[in-house]
């Protein structure tokens, strides 16, 4: 199993009609587009990103000091991983299935990795934890915690003397229900948070991590292993603008037609016999009524290919995951179905 397979770009031409990427397929607020293209690359940003961290710790409540501008999810979990292998921790609890490059990143330190599938596993192994990643909501199913989970993952951590870290890459696309995290354990815990997925700008690396109050240990070491400007110009300009109103604005617009497109989505693969899990967030699982070729759906050229993000790297042979794409997509997709189906 590859822990670190991916969805979105690969090797070859870009894909027409891409349901492997979990990236919003409606783009960013011209606003913010404006400041990313006019972004200054003439000279080195601030290596000390004075002003985004005073920014993005005033948008979300948190002491600019604590605030560790990152270039993108994979790198904040590779430098948190490291930081807390330096404050000394051995083991690392990742979901599964979840999202590869936590098990990745801990393996490649000769970390000892475990796995839980659910809250309750978790609890009961958290005397063995080091460092606890939970992903909200989780990649690839698009579940979320319920008020319960969360409760008991607090009681269990007060005894346990386990980090936790929360990826919340994908809450701004959440199109169903509310996080049910509770402020205060929010507060104790390490936040992931990663903008270029919700504003369809994944090729722009840039992404934050909000480090506990409690964590001043940890917090040194994350910043010490820091890559010298690990912030490009124009990810600086699009965290800038992260918290702005037209941001607010246009995300909340994005989550509307996101949520009809998802209905028309889910209906269109329910005709064709597939079975899917449910989920709060733009993505989901989804098992096909028979076997494809992805590779063959890949490589049509007809419409310009069609890529599904196989999940047998996530333990789950014959699934797929895919996510909300636009009416003409949906409807390439069907008649490519239609046509694999013939094939068999």
């Amino acid at each position: 199993m590859r822990l670190n397979e991916h969805g979105g770009s690969d090797a070859g031409p870009a894909v027409a009609h891409d349901f492997s990427s979990n990236a919003s397929p409606l783009g960013p607020p011209p606003p913010l587009l404006a400041a990313v293209l006019g972004a200054e690359r003439e000279r080195y940003p601030d290596p000390a990103y004075t002003a985004l961290r005073a920014q993005l710790g005033a948008a979300t409540g948190v002491e600019p000091e604590r605030v560790l501008p990152c270039s993108g999810g994979a790198e904040a979990i590779r430098r948190l991983s490291l930081a807390a292998l330096l404050a000394g921790s051995r083991c690392v609890w990742v979901p599964q299935p979840g999202f590869g490059d936590y098990a990745a990143a801990a393996l490649a330190l000769n970390m000892k990795v475990r796995s839980y599938r659910s809250i309750t596993e978790l609890c009961q192994g958290l005397a063995d934890a080091d460092l606890v990643w939970v992903c909200e909501p989780c990649n690839p199913s698009g579940s979320t915690l319920s008020g319960e989970e969360w409760q008991a993952l607090s009681l269990a951590l007060q005894a346990a003397k386990a980090s936790l870290a929360i990826d919340q890459a994908y809450e701004p696309l959440r199109l169903h229900g509310h996080s049910q995290l509770p402020a205060d354990l929010a507060a104790q815990a390490w936040r992931l948070h990663c903008p270029n997925k919700a504003l369809g700008l994944t090729g722009v690396r840039a992404a934050y991590l909000l480090a506990p109050a409690q964590a001043d240990r940890l917090l040194a070491h994350a910043q010490a292993v820091a890559p010298s400007w690990v912030l490009s110009s124009e990810g600086c300009a699009l965290l800038m603008h992260w918290h702005s109103e037209d941001t607010r604005r246009h995300l909340s617009e994005v989550r509307s037609v996101l949520r009809g497109w998802q209905a028309a989505q889910q209906q269109m693969l329910a005709e064709l016999d597939w079975q899917q899990t449910p989920s709060c967030s733009n993505f989901w699982l989804a098992r096909p009524s028979q076997a494809l070729c992805l590779q063959r759906l890949r490589n049509s050229h007809n419409d310009g290919g069609i890529k599904l993000r196989d999940a047998q790297s996530f333990g789950l042979p014959g699934w797929v995951r895919l996510s909300v794409q636009p009416p003409e997509s949906q409807a390439a997709l069907r008649a490519a179905l239609q046509e694999e189906l013939k094939t068999q």
